[in-house]
């Protein structure tokens, strides 16, 4: 049975949300004062807390609603993070030159989607695995190409092409992404806030790896 269901939690239910990007860092401070830092994370792990505001009855019910259909901690799904959901700045529209994905060698016809941070040696790439069904834009040296050239697999990230890249063409793509979480908790607490309304008074997500 898999542990990740492929659905998305309503954006309307996580307004108010607060969260960001936490690494695992080692730090070790030597006699002479200097440190040695380390880490054992390639990646990022991202956190979110959501529903601490206030809101319909309605909305509540639906929250607890989809905490048990995840069975609490038990299946992860897909989120969209309100501040990095595409391969581009919030404020644009992705394009098919938005990220690299890899360079044709004549042969291979597969590449993951990924998004990059920052530039030159000390840039992370990050996989993206979970975009979003129609969103993917795949150029091949700059031209973009037309959606039956390839396919996208919505449940990995990977973008297969109808015929393999010339040896040396860059292949780019756009797209909007969610980012793969689960309940980071077993019980979910209501406060009725009025005969309407009610509060979840804690509901952290935390992202996994799948």
């Amino acid at each position: 049975m898999s542990a990740f269901h492929e659905i998305r939690l309503p954006a309307r239910l996580a307004f108010g949300c607060t969260g960001g990007v936490e690494r695992r860092t080692a730090v070790v401070t030597l006699g002479s004062g200097h440190e040695r830092r380390s880490t054992p994370w390639a990646q990022g792990r991202r956190r979110y807390l959501i529903a601490t505001a206030p809101r319909p009855l309605d909305d509540a019910a639906e929250l607890v609603a989809f905490f048990e259909a995840r069975r609490g901690r038990l299946y992860g799904f897909r989120f969209r993070d309100p501040a990095d959901f595409k391969s581009c700045v919030p404020s644009r529209q992705p394009a098919a030159t938005d990220q690299v994905l890899g360079t044709g060698d004549g042969a291979r016809t597969a590449f993951a989607l990924v998004k990059t941070y920052g530039s030159g040696p000390e840039a992370v790439v990050r996989p993206v695995c979970k975009p979003v069904a129609g969103t993917v834009r795949v150029a091949v040296a700059g031209v973009a190409l037309a959606p039956a050239a390839f396919s996208v697999e919505a449940s990995s990230g990977l973008v297969t092409l109808a015929t393999a890249p010339a040896a040396g063409a860059l292949v780019t793509a756009g797209f909007e992404f969610d980012t793969p979480v689960r309940f980071d908790l077993d019980r979910l607490d209501l406060q009725m806030e009025g005969f309407a309304a009610a509060r979840v008074t804690a509901c952290p997500l935390v992202e996994v790896r799948v």
